[in-house]
């Protein structure tokens, strides 16, 4: 299966003054097409900025990011942006949600600035695809948390990216909507999209197929999940709600 993400002995140095703060130490790693995979390490370990440049929004102080076969970590900023628009979906902890905006116009954005023609139907489509085909004239403040965060995930997909990139997007969620985000999240890779998710939580990472953990700057394991937890089985043994 063709390589989404080749990482190959990836530096990043933040200089403070004086002084050099590593943040990654030579990072190598590959991540194959229709993968689920979660990283995780505690703070300071330099996930977050490995994140950052999986995204496009950083560049490596040194070594090669390959992104879809394309040398992305040496590009200008404006065909990075390309990139994010055409190869990346993001989904973030605090959703990122335009308030005064319904869910169809904030899934619409992405479309917008790709320059799509048919911006509306697009947008149905994904906010259907989440469950969310009855909420589309709604504003975020008119939906819980489960179903902004639900909105933030149809805009990450209505572009047909390559990769979503979802960072910590349970943390702000009870644990009902948790799991129903997951089996969005397992759903979509099934159906053959590649996903990487960044969390604190081992409950959250078991759902991934494969789990990198970061500490100091390096990858310091790379395991697959053997048994995977079924989101859509947990939500089942949860207490209903009401």
């Amino acid at each position: 299966m063709k390589s989404v993400i080749e990482i190959r002995n990836v530096t990043k140095e933040y200089r403070m003054g004086k002084i050099v703060v590593p943040a990654l130490r030579g990072v190598d790693l590959t991540i194959q097409g229709g993968e689920f995979v979660a990283i995780m390490g505690p703070s300071g370990s330099g996930k977050s900025t490995f994140m950052n440049i999986l995204g496009c929004l950083d560049r490596p102080t040194s070594g090669d990011y390959y992104l879809n076969g394309e040398l992305v970590s040496a590009l200008n900023d404006a065909r990075l942006a390309q990139i994010r628009n055409k190869y990346i979906g993001f989904v973030f902890q605090t959703f990122n949600l335009l308030p005064r905006v319904n869910a169809l116009r904030n899934v619409e954005l992405p479309l917008l600035y790709g320059g799509s023609k048919d911006r509306t139907a697009g947008a149905k489509a994904a906010l259907e695809r989440v469950g969310l085909g009855d909420r589309i004239h709604h504003k975020p403040n008119e939906m819980s948390g489960g179903q902004q965060q639900r909105v933030a995930i149809a805009r990450a997909i209505v572009t047909d990216p390559v990769l979503v990139l979802a960072d910590e997007p349970t943390g702000n969620l009870d644990s009902r909507s948790s799991e129903e985000i997951m089996a969005i999240f397992q759903s979509l890779n099934q159906q053959g999209r590649t996903v990487l998710l960044v969390t604190h939580e081992n409950d959250i990472a078991e759902h991934a197929k494969r789990i990198v953990r970061f500490r100091d700057g390096k990858i310091v394991s790379d395991e697959p999940v053997l048994n995977p937890k079924d989101a859509t089985r947990e939500i089942s043994m949860l207490e209903p709600i009401g």
